[in-house]
């Protein structure tokens, strides 16, 4: 299907009655689009939206059409409308080395539909917050940007450009700088950090206003963390401990991740789904990231031939993927058995989580380091992956465009269609409520007022491959 753009003399002339009456005017107009309403699991046909700078004003049926005029026009020819997606967990990182390679993943976001990501802490806080203000003035062409800034940690942290804290005042420090930096979210990360310093940094930051999520030292309660306002839990790992009648006592052994093979083994659904009921209650939202626990696993095995998107990475970011491919290729049969069942584990823990009314982000987990889950596409996967796994396509959807506006509050401006929303949208050759792989049927992406067509974003890809 192809869609058309009109310029402006051409809308005058084919479009629009000539009359003495002033026509309320729009920087674009959409029309014959299919509206894809997500959260009520309905199609609006033959639509028509006025869309001003960044922002709907209009969504209405194409009989009014006259009534109106734009600088420019969508035709969307009967193809299917819908919020653009969101990535609920990337990462933008490498060091000052690798600024320009992690700028060039840009693009990719944007030519598989993605309009906003969530940025889970990295070490180029300082570039990372200058594409964020970019690319809202519309000065660089990407999705738009929440983030954490630096993952707060303990002494011995795991990541370059974290923050260790190790006591009440290095907490309060650490968010002062936070709050410096204007960041969306706090991020912390179960490097090292202790229980009590992980209760400690959810407290103070929940006092600031700050949203709260991360990674959890497993030796800690995520039941208590929720009680002192943790908003999210980045991976499943941390909700093991809700399916284990033995999980307190593991907990105070105090053996971190390698208590992970007893909670899988003693894990018990229904008391997970009880567990669950009782977190939902919180507004607690969950990652799952189930995308990138395969093809980790799955490395040995892949086709390197069959890395298509391995063209878009930098020879520096390719680099990164060593330490992965490595730990994989050495995995012992007792560490395979453990992770193929945890992997198991984790797929059936998404239909009770749902159920529960826990919040599922999509998010990738993309970015250097990661080996092989390459930003755009392995969104793609992920939902695809919710899917395969028991959620409807309507579900999982909502888990990206829906839920990640959700988890900042922010659902008077994003999630749908609608005056006053935020118009950043997505064109698509068919209906992605009857099938998820319509998402891969992209014919035009929608963001900061300027329409890319799908020649336009295979242009974007083609300026990023490296030799």
């Amino acid at each position: 299907m192809k869609i058309n753009i009109i310029l402006s003399v051409l809308i005058s002339a084919l479009l629009f009655s000539c009359n003495s009456q002033p026509k309320e005017a729009f920087d674009l107009l959409i029309i014959h689009a299919n509206v894809v309403d997500v959260a009520n699991g309905e199609v609006y046909a033959d639509q028509f939206i006025g869309i001003s700078q960044d922002t709907i004003r209009i969504v209405s049926t194409n009989a009014a059409l006259s009534e109106y005029k734009a600088a420019d026009t969508l035709d969307a020819a009967g193809a299917y409308l819908m919020p653009g997606l969101w990535d609920n967990h990337v990462h933008f990182r490498g060091g000052d080395s690798l600024i320009a390679e992690n700028k060039t993943l840009l693009p990719l976001f944007l030519a598989n539909g993605i309009t906003t990501v969530r940025e889970a802490g990295g070490d180029i806080t300082p570039t990372v917050l200058d594409w964020k203000a970019q690319i809202r003035k519309g000065e660089l062409s990407g999705p738009d940007i929440f983030t954490s800034g630096p993952k707060l940690d303990g002494d011995g942290w795991s990541w370059e450009g974290s923050i260790p804290v190790t006591n009440k005042e290095e907490v309060s420090k650490a968010l002062d700088s936070l709050q410096k930096l204007k960041v969306d979210f706090v991020k912390i990360y179960d490097g090292s950090i202790t229980p009590e310093m992980y209760y400690e940094i959810i407290s103070q930051a929940s006092k600031r206003g700050f949203k709260v999520t991360g990674h959890m030292p497993m030796d800690a309660d995520l039941n208590k963390a929720v009680a002192l306002g943790l908003d999210g839990i980045e991976h499943l790992y941390y909700l093991m401990p809700q399916g284990s009648a033995v999980a307190d006592s593991i907990r105070d052994l105090k053996i971190g991740f390698q208590g992970l093979p007893l909670l899988t083994e003693t894990y018990d659904n229904d008391l997970a789904e009880k567990n669950f009921r009782s977190l939902a209650e919180k507004n607690i939202y969950v990652t799952a990231t189930l995308y990138i626990s395969n093809v980790l696993f799955n490395i040995p095995t892949m086709d390197l031939d069959s890395k298509t998107y391995l063209k878009y990475m930098g020879p520096g970011i390719q680099k990164t993927y060593e330490r992965r491919i490595k730990t994989a290729m050495n995995m012992s049969e007792k560490s395979k058995a453990y992770n193929r069942k945890r992997i198991e584990k984790f797929n059936e823990m998404i239909p009770p989580i749902y159920d529960s009314g826990i919040h599922i982000l999509a998010g990738s987990d993309c970015g250097a380091f990661n080996s092989f889950v390459y930003p755009g596409v392995s969104l793609i996967e992920e939902l695809r992956e919710l899917v395969k796994q028991g959620l409807t396509p309507q579900q999982a959807l909502s888990a990206s465009m829906i839920n990640g506006p959700g988890f900042f509050d922010l659902s008077e401006y994003y999630g749908d269609i609608a005056p006053g929303k935020v118009g950043n949208l997505i064109v698509l050759e068919k209906n992605p409520l009857e099938d998820i792989e319509a998402i891969k049927t992209l014919e035009a992406v929608i963001k900061n007022g300027k329409t890319f067509s799908k020649d336009m974003l295979e242009k974007m890809l083609s300026e990023v491959v490296y030799d």
